[in-house]
Parts: C-alpha cells; sequence; structure tokens
C-alpha cells in the first residue's frame, strides 16, 4: 500500500520543484538581471543553468516538461487509492516514460556538474523525486510480470529496496558533486 502514496508524494515534490523553476525562468526572462532565489554561490546557481542551452533541450524551458510528467504520478497514485486497476500495457507505457526521466536526469546530472559547471537547486529537487519514482515504478512492474519476462523475484527485490537503491543513487550523485566542486565549498560559509 506504500506504492500509491510514494507516486503521490514524489510526483508532488517533482511538480512543486518544476512549478518553481518554471517562475523563476519566467522571471528571468522578463528581467535577465534578475537574481534566482537560488543563486546562493558560484556553483549553485539556477540562473547560470537556465541559461544553458542544456535547459531547453526540445526548444522550450525543460521545467515544462517536469509541470506536466510530474502530474502522471500523482494521478495514478490517487487513482490506485481509490481502487482503480490498470492493464499491463498501461504500466509498461508508463516505465518507459519514467526510463526516459531516468535518463534525463543522468544526462542533465552531467551537463551541470561537467559541462555547465553549475548546480540549480530546484533541478536537484526534480531529480530527487524521478530517482525513486523510476526504481519503485520498475520493481512494480518486475514484480507484477508486466514486462514479459521472468524476473519477478529480482522484481521484488528492487521494489522492496527501491528505497535503498534510491539512497545510493543519491549517494553517487553526492559524492561525484562533491569531488567535482570540491573547491568551491568554501564559498558557502
Amino acid at each position: 500500500m506504500v506504492f500509491p502514496f510514494a507516486l503521490i508524494f514524489f510526483g508532488v515534490l517533482g511538480w512543486i520543484a518544476s512549478f518553481g523553476l518554471t517562475l523563476e525562468r519566467i522571471n528571468v526572462a522578463g528581467d535577465p538581471n534578475y537574481a534566482t532565489a537560488c543563486d546562493i554561490s558560484p556553483f549553485i546557481s539556477c540562473k547560470s543553468v537556465m541559461l544553458s542551452e542544456q535547459a531547453a533541450l526540445l526548444g522550450f524551458p525543460n521545467p515544462l516538461i517536469g509541470l506536466a510528467a510530474f502530474f502522471a504520478p500523482v494521478l495514478i497514485g490517487f487513482a490506485i487509492l481509490a481502487g482503480a486497476k490498470f492493464a499491463p500495457w498501461f504500466w509498461n507505457l508508463f516505465l518507459a516514460g519514467h526510463v526516459f526521466a531516468m535518463g534525463f536526469v543522468i544526462w542533465l546530472f552531467t551537463q551541470s556538474v561537467f559541462d555547465i559547471g553549475s548546480l540549480c537547486l530546484y533541478c536537484m529537487v526534480a531529480w530527487t523525486a524521478t530517482i525513486p519514482l523510476f526504481w519503485i515504478i520498475l520493481g512494480h512492474n518486475l514484480k507484477e510480470g508486466f514486462l514479459g519476462i521472468k524476473a519477478m523475484p529480482a522484481g521484488e527485490f528492487i521494489y522492496d529496496w527501491a528505497w535503498v537503491i534510491t539512497i545510493m543513487n543519491y549517494l553517487v550523485f553526492i559524492v561525484v558533486i562533491v569531488v567535482q566542486f570540491w573547491n568551491y565549498w568554501p564559498t558557502l560559509f
């Protein structure tokens, strides 16, 4: 019964981050001299990230993708709580969206850390929401046999331990950030 609540919680968290970043992007578009709320150091700067090429991958600001996409887990979580049952093809399509989202997060993370050289707090909150959504949905689909492969034990493991896998993902990101921006940490204090 944790599954629908996880979908709702992380969907709302990601949507709030996307909404905040969208508002900041609108303010920057209206006033190029606007200082965003998360411009707090040389390497933690939403404005640096949002003005990069990577921030509008499909020709429009990426947070608009988040505004639309993060609403799906919220709706599906509430639908499950209301008693809805979904077909395997639906779960596989839902997982496919989250596979894309996880790939997008990894790409955005590497671009922010290694190419842009700045981190966006709103973006990191959206990443924080996407990672557990991916792992819990992957585990759910494998556990239920929706992927058409005999991986139910692996699915149960991933589903039951999604929180540990998520923390391990977070730790990898944190270690890379700490190492990459090692010389900038004193600027925060």
